[in-house]
């Protein structure tokens, strides 16, 4: 079970974004693997991935992508995927 976050230092909403990619990964701690992609240091995989705007928050289970978010959403929408999947 894993939750990438693909972001850039520069972008704005992937800052506003990140205290709450914090807080999920604490609390969902040894359920839950949280990652952190920057987009600019990775942009092969990022393309390979098929990001084309950032925030982008990526689900996978089991080896694949099951959902994925882009933008600066809110924690209850991020944590009603998260249990939709992982739960």
């Amino acid at each position: 079970m894993l939750v990438v976050d693909c972001w850039a230092p520069w972008c704005g909403p992937c800052k506003m974004l990140a205290p709450t990619f914090e807080a999920l990964a604490k609390d969902y701690a040894g359920k839950v693997v949280f990652a952190k992609m920057d987009t600019d240091e990775c942009p092969k995989t990022a393309m390979n991935l098929g990001i084309h705007s950032i925030p982008t928050l990526i689900f996978f289970k089991d080896g694949k992508q099951v959902e994925r978010m882009t933008g600066a959403h809110p924690r209850a929408n991020i944590e009603a995927v998260i249990k939709k999947h992982f739960a």
